[in-house]
């Protein structure tokens, strides 16, 4: 569920949040998007489980009062400020940065209800014409980028071509949804789009949430514009860049003399690059932010007796998978992936994350859904059965004979892989020792190393890894359309290499299922069966607060 990032005055009381799965939820509710407009357009499910494991407060438009400014800092290493939605190394900073100057024309409730901002679409709707689905978007008649250019069906237009995987020069992260797009063309005149369908995509506010200027979709711009810098030319929102430092990272955001809708309250909104988490909780203490994220028992314990600190708690569509790397000659046996991850003890790495926040969660079964979404179910515990004797006898199996060390042998070769973090922070430490302990028991060996946050795209996009524990957000609540990009053997999102043909069609078949419910009941069918090839699995409800 993508929420926009909160455009309300500066806080009386500062906010911390307490376990880092926090961070989306509490920045939202610090305030009211701006410009946002929260008319439904969906039928979803409401789910009061949602509203339970959070605690913010949220307020009306109305009551919060204009001036101030909000300063956040993150971790602005390698390229973080690549936040194309579409791009393949696009990254959580560099998302929301993005999202701050450029258009975010549709949200979501915390309970999934799609919300339509009418400041940029006054329509969005579908329906059967001739046997097809087709969306009519029907764009402000003011709505314009900053160069001064119209938004028009040219833009959902450009943002089709990008992402749907016919120019493969566009480094894209997933055509899931684009690629099943037939056309888009003019409607009643410019300011309406008409995008037809080949199959339903009941997921299709999730496709056109965000649109991109049409100058930026040219393959160099759309792959290296945004590298380490900001094209505030092309962006289009209550808020524009004031100015953005690219030895310092800091970026201010102030009003946008071009914005058409309801204005931000903020006078200012402010970026500081740190580079850790310890960096951010000392520069929250010293009160040069307005807000931090905590993670670990000594961080709550240095703000939370700081003047004016709130300290607000609760879940985030943010989990972390255990990815195993196909395509390494160890992990290319699935026997010997299926071992590594019976081996992991999760419910010790899930209390290594929360220890001390008072807080916990249960452990993820789906790189789909969530907990508190209708139709979740816990796939990972219908698929794997887990500890240190099953992954034994997997390997026993498999001819994996124990040597006098207790490491495992097969044709005189040890069993050993390695296992990538990229921060030197107790809790990653800790969390990879709890792993190695695990792998230990049923005789793997399991190497720890530690490489500069820089490497991360390198190593993870070169396949240069593999063992690596990385966190996924998601930014709708359709989660079976992340079949794809999770599981798909084609799919360069899809780190792992994991995955079949056979698998692929069985993903396609689910993403075009016209009836909602009918679908969630067959993608967790086929979630179960790509958990069965044993490339990944949600490994903990909380992240590391370095990634």
């Amino acid at each position: 569920m993508t929420h926009r990032s909160p455009a309300g005055r500066r806080p009386a009381a500062r906010l911390t949040s307490a376990a880092a799965g926090l961070v989306a939820l509490s920045l939202v509710a610090a305030g009211c998007s701006a410009g946002s407009s929260t008319g439904s357009d969906s039928s979803t499910p409401r789910s009061t489980a949602a509203i339970g494991k959070t605690d913010y407060n949220p307020q009306p438009y109305e009551k919060l009062k204009d001036g101030g400014s909000y300063t956040t800092a993150g971790s602005f290493s390698g390229d973080d400020t690549q936040g194309l939605p579409w791009n393949l190394n696009t990254t959580l900073t560099g998302s929301r940065i993005w999202s701050w100057y450029n258009p975010v024309a549709i949200t979501y409730s915390p309970t999934g209800e799609v919300q339509i901002n009418k400041d940029y679409y006054t329509g969005a709707t579908a329906k059967t014409v001739g046997g097809k689905q087709v969306v009519t978007i029907t764009i402000n008649p003011k709505a314009q980028f900053n160069d001064g250019s119209p938004i028009d069906w040219h833009a959902i237009e450009s943002t089709w071509k990008v992402a749907n995987g016919s120019n493969k020069n566009f480094q894209v992260g997933s055509t899931n949804g684009y690629d099943q797009i037939e056309s888009v063309r003019k409607g009643t005149d410019d300011r309406q789009a008409v995008i037809t369908f080949s199959t339903p995509y009941t997921a299709w506010p999730a496709l056109f949430s965000n649109f991109i200027n049409p100058k930026a979709a040219t393959v160099a711009n759309f792959n290296g514009a945004y590298s380490n810098k900001l094209e505030p030319q092309w962006g289009a929102g209550p808020y524009t860049v004031s100015s953005y430092d690219p030895n310092s990272k800091k970026i201010v955001f102030t009003r946008n003399p071009k914005w058409w809708g309801r204005k931000g309250k903020l006078d200012k909104r402010i970026y500081l690059d740190y580079p850790n988490a310890q960096a951010q909780v000392n520069a929250y203490k010293n009160g040069q932010l307005d807000y931090t994220s905590v993670s670990t028992p000594e961080d709550l314990s240095e703000v939370k007796n700081v003047k004016g600190a709130q300290i607000r708690q609760g879940g985030s569509p943010f989990q972390y998978s255990l990815f195993l790397n196909g395509k390494s000659p160890i992990l290319s046996d699935v026997a010997v992936r299926h071992a590594v991850l019976a081996a992991v003890d999760r419910k010790q790495i899930a209390d290594i994350q929360f220890q001390g926040l008072d807080y916990s969660e249960p452990l993820p079964g789906s790189a789909l859904y969530y907990g508190f979404q209708k139709g979740y179910q816990d796939n990972v515990a219908a698929v794997l059965k887990s500890g240190a004797s099953e992954a034994s006898k997997i390997l026993e199996a498999a001819g994996w004979k124990k040597g006098s060390d207790g490491i495992r042998v097969k044709n005189g070769k040890p069993l050993t892989i390695s296992y990538t973090i990229f921060s030197d922070t107790a809790l990653d430490k800790a969390t990879a020792a709890s792993l190695a302990a695990s792998e230990k028991k049923a005789g793997i060996n399991l190497k720890i190393t530690t490489l500069d946050a820089s490497q991360w795209a390198s190593t993870i996009n070169g396949g240069k890894f593999d063992t690596v524990l990385s966190g996924n957000r998601s930014t709708d609540p359709f989660g079976s359309f992340n079949l794809s990009s999770t599981y798909g053997s084609k799919n360069a999102a899809n780190i792992t290499g994991v995955g079949s043909p056979a698998l692929d069609k069985e993903i396609s078949a689910v993403n075009a299922i016209p009836d909602p419910t009918k679908q969630v009941q067959q993608a967790n069918q086929v979630e179960r069966k790509a958990l069965s090839l044993y490339g990944s699995f949600r490994s903990t409800a909380a992240p590391p607060p370095t990634r």
